[in-house]
This record gives structure tokens, sequence and C-alpha cells, in this order.
């Protein structure tokens, strides 16, 4: 079922008390998104959930096990992490790092074979990049290398996808199209978790919120019983003012 499951989790954010422990459950076929102001943990969060951090207190568990307790290529073939940024440990090439989502999937030095090679062109197709193919990583913009690291975790193929600013970079028709891949993803039975930034996309494709507050407050739920304004209004510390777009809420700055 590879559902996401945090029990008391408090994420380990320097200098800041504990917070409100997390007990939640990310289930498959929902697409929740982690809104918060910069410094809140959302990308802390979102490395914890992956294991890639320890948490303060409190577990991260997968189908009931506790993450801790799972072998790493287990967790990699069943969780996978769209980072906010990468930097480039050694030349490649757009092909080569896409196919780098397979090795969770291949044993001590085997090689990638034609399967694996169909699978990464297939996401380097479906993320606009399959003409950078033979490109090194080095020479992408922003965009392209952010369009790249999307296809390298559809590559993996995970159950649970765990993206931190996943439309980084992206120009508006990118930005709508990752978004709709995430949404598909779940709509295939495949649990998302994603922070973001722009309230607008987490109030059009995400159907449950989590809002992080930077002294350590927490709650969560469904998007329709999040996107309260006055609670939004206090999470960034800005006024917002609301209207309704094609059946989604829209939020706009005021002065």
């Amino acid at each position: 079922m590879n559902r996401l499951e945090t029990r008391e989790l408090v994420i380990d954010v320097p200098e800041r008390r504990d917070g409100r422990a997390l007990s939640l459950s990310v289930e498959p076929g929902q697409v929740w998104g982690v809104l918060g102001p910069n410094g809140a943990g959302k990308t802390t969060l979102l490395h914890t959930l992956a294991g890639l951090r320890a948490p303060r207190m409190g577990q991260v568990l997968i189908d009931g096990s506790p993450l801790a307790a799972l072998g790493r290529r287990q967790v990699a073939r069943t969780l996978g992490l769209v980072f906010q940024e990468r930097h480039d440990g050694f030349p490649a090439t757009v092909r080569e790092t896409a196919l780098i989502g397979r090795h969770p999937w291949l044993s001590a030095w085997q090689m990638e074979g034609g399967e694996d090679l169909r699978l990464a062109e297939a996401a380097l197709e479906r993320l606009d990049v399959a003409h950078l193919a033979e490109r090194l990583v080095s020479t992408l913009s922003g965009g392209e290398r952010q369009r790249l690291a999307v296809a390298t975790v559809l590559t993996q193929a995970p159950q649970i996808w765990l993206a931190d600013e996943p439309t980084n970079h992206l120009d508006l028709h990118h930005q709508t199209a990752v978004m709709a891949l995430l949404a598909g993803e779940a709509a295939e039975g495949r649990a998302v978790m994603m922070c973001l930034h722009d309230l607008n996309l987490a109030a059009r494709w995400c159907d449950h919120l989590l809002l992080l507050y930077p002294d350590g407050e927490a709650c969560w739920g469904p998007a329709d019983s999040m996107l309260v304004t006055s609670a939004l209004e206090r999470l960034y510390g800005q006024r917002l003012a609301t209207a309704e777009i094609d059946g989604a809420p829209v939020f706009v700055p005021v002065r």
C-alpha cells in the first residue's frame, strides 16, 4: 500500500523549540502540499521523511514499519526525493543522470538494461528534456536541471514522492506540466508530498495541506479546511485578497 506516516514527529531545526509534533498519514492517491515561510522547516521535514536527517523526536513509518529499520535499497525502491537544488558531483549527460534513478533496482556492478533505458527515455520525453539527452548536465539552465531532477525520480518509479519545490526555476508552462505529472502519479495510486512557495499552485493541485509556522507550530488537513485566509495571513505575515477562478481559490498579496 505504501502509506507514509509520522508519529509524534518533531523535526530538528537548530535554535528552535520543539513545536508541535506531527502525527499524520500520507495515503496512496493523495497530494499533500507543505506551505510555510522561509526557515519554517519545509526542506528539513522532507529530508527527515526521506531518512536523510534524524528527527528530534518521533518516528517516520512506511506501511507501519519504522523507516529507520528498513534497508536503504528498500527505501530507495519505495520513496523518491526531488531535491530543491542539485550539485554536480562529476560530469554526466542528461541520459546518464536519468538512469541514476534505476540504481535501486540493480544489483552491485549490474549495468542498466534495455528496460532501464526505455524508462529513462520515456521520463525524459515526458519532462520535455529528451532532446537534451546527450548534453552535459553542467550546460543546462536552471529550469532544464529541475525537469531532469523530476525525470530522474520518475525513472526511479517510487510509490511515494517527496518533492522540494518541484516547480523551482520553471516557466509557467512547465510548472503546470510538473504539477499535472505529480497529480497523475497520485491518481495512479502513489502518495505525493511536496513543499511549495506558490500558494496558488497548492490551492489548485493539492488535496491536503500542512502549514508550518516559523515558531514550530503546525496544522494540517484537507485543503478546503486549510485554505482559510486568516490562517494563511498569519502563516506568511502578509495580508491577502482572495477570489475564485475555474473552481479554485486564488490568493493575491495586498499592499
